[in-house]
């Protein structure tokens, strides 16, 4: 690793700007000018795709509103986290080197395809399952409707991650996630991106997309009770409209936790995402750890890259105008 950063990161500064995912046998590292793919091939050897990256979010200076922000940076990092994940299984099994996006029609067919198959997948199981089974148990009142409603959510989504985290191939991948949180949290110390650094840190970080969740599936219990008991089709189609509204308060709270993670009145609301990061994540290998680098080094270099040649082009504009 070429240790990008020489200073400590303050989180606060971060604003969710530096992240990343857990993908087949690597990682993605995303920073706010580019994204980078690391996965480890069958031959032991290191390929790495980098993009250039500009939240849409950001593009059109929807950045500073809040909550509206938080369901479009939602559905956006679904969208690059499932080019990641279907990059990683293509060098992942074919040991090659990487190739360029071709960036056709049936890729990207392909690619929708699979974000609306994988969002209709968690709507029907952690939101219209146990709609229906709370219905079953005749509950008239609206408050005591939603508070079922909201622990059998709650308990499909830990049961669904209890069952996952049983499979094989899932602990290597929840692995590469405690890779992609040791890697974030050496960058954030400022310590140079070498595996060694990494083992002291935890494979737990307060700005994850487990701990993301459990504030959705928090919150949602919340803002269903203002809807009262679903009567007819239209009462839960309602619900799902309401979904972007849950998703941009979940993203407020993600990055209040992450700035305030460390303050005590934070710590319970912080808390269960933690707790259930002790299922999604587990202690990687040093030769995990240095993919999540190689991902985050990468990306880091590349939006260093990008910022110079966006400087280089505002300083122009600004000498052509005076």
């Amino acid at each position: 690793m070429s240790g990008s950063t020489e200073r400590k990161i303050d989180p606060q500064s971060l604003d969710l700007a530096i992240g990343g995912q857990a993908v087949i046998e690597g990682v993605m590292m995303r920073c706010p000018r580019s994204i980078a793919t690391a996965v480890r091939t069958p031959s032991g050897g290191i390929v790495i795709r980098q993009k250039p990256y500009r939240s849409f979010v950001a593009r059109i200076g929807l950045h500073r509103i809040p909550f509206f922000r938080g369901g479009i940076h939602l559905v956006e990092s679904m969208a690059l986290g499932i080019g990641s994940l279907m990059f990683s299984a293509e060098q992942a099994l074919e040991d090659e080197e990487v190739k360029e996006d071709s960036g056709g029609w049936k890729e990207k067919l392909t690619l929708t395809g699979t974000l609306v198959f994988a969002f209709a997948l968690s709507l029907g199981l952690f939101f219209y399952l146990p709609l229906v089974i709370t219905d079953l148990t005749g509950v008239k009142s609206g408050l005591w409707f939603n508070l079922i409603d909201g622990v059998l959510r709650l308990t499909v989504f830990l049961g669904y991650l209890l069952a996952v985290s049983r499979l094989e191939d899932m602990k290597r991948l929840f692995q590469y996630h405690g890779a992609e949180h040791k890697t974030i949290h050496v960058f954030e110390a400022g310590l140079p991106l070498e595996p060694k650094n990494a083992r002291q840190f935890t494979t737990l970080h307060p700005r994850c997309g487990t701990s993301f969740l459990v504030f959705v599936m928090m919150i949602s219990i919340l803002v269903f009770m203002f809807l009262g008991r679903p009567e007819t089709i239209g009462d839960r189609l309602l619900r799902l409209a309401f979904l972007p509204v849950i998703g941009g308060i979940s993203y407020e709270f993600i990055k209040l936790s992450g700035k305030k993670a460390g303050q005590r009145w934070m710590k319970p609301f912080v808390w269960p995402g933690l707790m259930l990061q002790k299922i999604t994540t587990n202690e990687p290998t040093d030769d995990q750890v240095e993919v999540a680098m190689a991902a985050l080094d990468a990306a880091l270099q590349a939006d260093a890259n990008e910022l110079a040649e966006e400087t280089f082009i505002e300083l122009s504009r600004s000498a052509a105008s005076a």
